[in-house]
C-alpha cells in the first residue's frame, strides 16, 4: 500500500479529491495541515447537512494506492492539470502492512453502563460483575456504546443516574428507538424487559445491522423504516443530533403515550435552550444526565 500526500488550498480540496478517486485511489482523506499549531481551524458539521467548508485553509490530502506505480502515475496526471497549480506534492511513502482486523478489535474493549450492565465485543470475555450484557461489534451503523450519548441513553434505560448508582425500577412498556443505528438502545431496552420494540432508521444499513445485532443478542424486536412505526409508545428514544431532533419535535412527541417518556440525546450542553424552545409547544424538556459536554434531555407526558 502506498500513500500519496498532497497540499492544497481550501478551494481545491473537492476538485483534487474527486480527481484522486477518478484515478483509482483506494481512499482519500483530508486533514488540517496546520493541526496542532496556533493556526489550527475547527470545522463542524452534522450528518445530512453540508459542512461549513470543504476543507481547511491549508489542507493535506492523503490518497492510498495499491501500487507505487499507480500512485506515481496519478501524481503525474494531476501535475499536468491547471487546477493543480495551487497544489503541492509532499511525499509518496509505503504504508506498512498491518493486521487491520486485530488493530480495530484492540480499540474496542468492554464498556460499563452500570456496575452490572455492560457492552462486550464478541472477542472479549464478559467481566465477572456483568449480569446484563449486550454483545456488539463495530459495524456499518453508529452505536457501539463508547459515545457519551449512547451511554446516557442506556443508563436511563437501566434506571441509573450519575447521582445515584442504585438501579431504579422503570416500566419501559412499548418502545420506539427512532434513528436506531446499530440497534443498541432497542437491544438495551429488550435486555431490561421490554417485549414490544420498534427500531427504525432511514438508513438501510442501520436497519440490517439492528436486525443482525438483535439476533446475535437473542432478543426480539422489529427493525424497519419510519413508516413502520405505528401508534404510540410508553418510551420514545431518539439519539440523533440537535438539528434533526428540533425538526422532528412534533413527530416524536406525537408518538409518546399518556404517562410515557421522551428521551433525547445527541445534544451538546450549549444546545439545551434551543431544544427546550423547539419542544416548548409540546412538552417541557429537562436535562437529566450529562457527560463530556453532552446532555440527555427527557420529558414525561
Amino acid at each position: 500500500m502506498f500513500e500519496l500526500s498532497l497540499m492544497c488550498p481550501e478551494n481545491r480540496v473537492e476538485t483534487l479529491s474527486d480527481a484522486l478517486e477518478a484515478l483509482d485511489a483506494l481512499s482519500v482523506s483530508v486533514e488540517d495541515a496546520d493541526a496542532q499549531t496556533d493556526a489550527e481551524q475547527a470545522l463542524f458539521g452534522e450528518p445530512g447537512m453540508p459542512p461549513p467548508k470543504d476543507g481547511w485553509q491549508r489542507s493535506r490530502v492523503l490518497a492510498l494506492f495499491p501500487t507505487e506505480s499507480g500512485a506515481q502515475e496519478a501524481l503525474a496526471l494531476l501535475q499536468a492539470q491547471d487546477f493543480f497549480g495551487d497544489c503541492q506534492f509532499l511525499a509518496l511513502q509505503t504504508v506498512p502492512e498491518q493486521d487491520w482486523v486485530r488493530l480495530t478489535q484492540s480499540q474496542f474493549t468492554p464498556v460499563d453502563i452500570t456496575p452490572e450492565f455492560w457492552i462486550v465485543p464478541t472477542w472479549h470475555e464478559p467481566p465477572e460483575q456483568a449480569r446484563i450484557i449486550i454483545r456488539l461489534d463495530p459495524g456499518l451503523a453508529f452505536g457501539t456504546g463508547t459515545h457519551p450519548t449512547t451511554r446516557m441513553c442506556l443508563r436511563w434505560i437501566a434506571g441509573a443516574s450519575r447521582a445515584d448508582s442504585l438501579a431504579v425500577s422503570r416500566d419501559l412498556g412499548r418502545v420506539l428507538d427512532y434513528g436506531c443505528g446499530s440497534g443498541i438502545l432497542a437491544i438495551g431496552a429488550a435486555k431490561h424487559g421490554a417485549t414490544d420494540i420498534d427500531a427504525i432508521d432511514i438508513d438501510e444499513a442501520a436497519v440490517q445491522s439492528t436486525a443482525l445485532n438483535a439476533e446475535a443478542n437473542q432478543v426480539s424486536l422489529k427493525a424497519g423504516f419510519p413508516d413502520d412505526a405505528t401508534g404510540v409508545y410508553q418510551t420514545v428514544l431518539a439519539n440523533i443530533l440537535a438539528t434533526p431532533l428540533k425538526v422532528l419535535a412534533p413527530l416524536l412527541w406525537s408518538r409518546v403515550a399518556v404517562g410515557g417518556s421522551l428521551v433525547l440525546a445527541g445534544i451538546l450542553e450549549r444546545q439545551a435552550d434551543e431544544l427546550k424552545e423547539a419542544y416548548r409547544p409540546y412538552c417541557e424538556l429537562v436535562v437529566t444526565d450529562q457527560e463530556d459536554g453532552w446532555i440527555l434531555m427527557t420529558a414525561a407526558r
